[in-house]
């Protein structure tokens, strides 16, 4: 879990970033669908959670990526 930790708290690089970022794009999104006040479609509200799904893999994989440094 440490190692976790370690990792997650390194620089990111900039590939990874922007993915990260499209990640949290779909997710906000996907929330703000499923949140919104009026009735929509099934099928609407139903991809909306596999955007919200798809979206926290994305930030949570692309977060753990590290960029290499040479020793």
């Amino acid at each position: 879990m440490n190692t976790v930790v370690k990792r997650i708290k390194k620089q990111t690089p900039k590939f990874f970033r922007t993915v990260r970022n499209v990640g949290l794009t779909l997710a906000a999104v996907s929330a703000a669908i499923m949140g919104a006040p009026v009735a929509l479609p099934v099928i609407l509200v139903k991809v909306a959670g596999y955007l919200a799904v798809a979206g926290t893999v994305t930030v949570a994989v692309s977060q753990t990526a590290v960029k290499h440094e040479k020793e």
